[in-house]
């Protein structure tokens, strides 16, 4: 537990200065996030993707002033993250629901986060609408070695191929620290929880397959899994076959430490539906984070961003994280999701 916190900057990245047990001891800081951006579309009606509805002429009026506004709300809450003790925001930033490459190189160049210089690892998946998952990495702090799609090679609910995101996968070296990623956007639960959860837990299970190779020639590998999973902290998925667990002190090497398992229970979450609120966007940490043994950057803290203004005010959604969307008329808000966040530190 760490009582007093005052903060310094020292080659851009914040020290955290305590006073535990009479011995000062100096932290590095680096922040680790995950932003679902809600339907993060171009204007342009693609060929073979279902995105005739975000299109200057489609049911939505998806038009240029449409979709930069969207964008520069997206880009001011990025510009947020976790910049109370990381002033330089997140090192590394994970998002789902972006159509290509180009509306991320849109965002990362809008004025808000521009100067942060972020690098994109992408790829386009065989999603029927057209979203994908991607990374953005700041270079100051994360070097990149490698990335690949990991397909999701499953049947769907009728038995044929699910049509689905593939895992981004990405290895890279993360202020001294080598880290391997693993941005997600699980499916949904279109058909019920019950008859959609093999789903996601097949896509758990490949994660941790990639994990499992991983730990079987560095146990105190540091790994993090993070996304949507279109599951709680409790479900089967996430606590039964990741081994996402909430107690830091009693976490075995195979697991992860889930930081957001204890947000839901208390009733927080980072998205809601008829009243209820789900905590879908979770960020991953493996024991070599956790460990007492472990060395570099340690897990710190966890957030869920959710400032007023993101809150939705009025209407159906009252209460609810202010979306783009209410129906096919825009409302200028920011995203159906709240985003999360994990702080790592270390001794410099």
């Amino acid at each position: 537990m760490i009582p007093t916190l005052k903060y310094l900057a020292l080659i851009a990245l914040l020290l955290v200065s305590y006073d535990l047990s009479a011995q000062k001891k100096q932290y590095k800081a680096i922040c680790v996030a995950f932003y679902n951006l809600e339907n993060l579309f171009d204007t342009i009606d693609t060929p073979d993707v279902r995105d005739v509805e975000y299109t200057p002429d489609g049911q939505k009026a998806y038009t240029s002033a449409v979709y930069w506004d969207k964008q520069a709300n997206l880009a001011r809450v990025i510009s947020e993250l976790g910049v109370d003790i990381t002033p330089d925001g997140p090192a590394i930033l994970g998002v789902a629901e972006v159509e290509n490459r180009d509306v991320l190189e849109d965002l990362v160049n809008m004025p808000a986060i521009k100067d942060r210089q972020y690098q994109i690892v992408h790829y386009d998946s065989p999603d029927k609408r057209g979203v994908d998952v991607a990374m953005f990495y700041n270079p100051r702090y994360f070097r990149l070695l490698e990335s690949r799609p990991v397909p999701v090679n499953m049947d769907n609910l009728r038995g044929r191929p699910l049509i689905t995101r593939d895992i981004l996968y990405t290895k890279g070296i993360l202020d001294g620290d080598t880290v391997h990623v693993m941005v997600n956007h699980w499916p949904s639960r279109r058909g019920g929880e019950a008859a959609s959860r093999p789903l996601r837990s097949g896509c758990a299970r490949i994660n941790r397959h990639i994990a499992d190779s991983i730990r079987a020639t560095d146990p105190m590998a540091k790994i993090i899994v993070m996304g949507d999973l279109n599951d709680d902290p409790i479900n089967e998925s996430v606590y039964t076959v990741l081994e996402a667990r909430p107690k830091i002190k009693k976490i075995e090497p195979h697991q992860f430490f889930n930081p957001f398992y204890d947000f839901y229970k208390k009733g927080m979450g980072s998205n809601a539906y008829q009243d209820a609120w789900s905590l879908f966007d979770q960020i991953m940490l493996s024991y070599g984070f956790v460990s007492d043994e472990a060395k570099g950057y340690r897990f710190y803290k966890a957030t869920i961003y959710n400032p007023p203004y993101m809150q939705q005010k009025t209407g159906r959604f009252r209460g609810y994280p202010f979306r783009t969307f209410d129906g096919d008329t825009y409302i200028s808000g920011y995203s159906d999701h709240y985003p999360t966040f994990v702080h790592l530190i270390k001794e410099p």
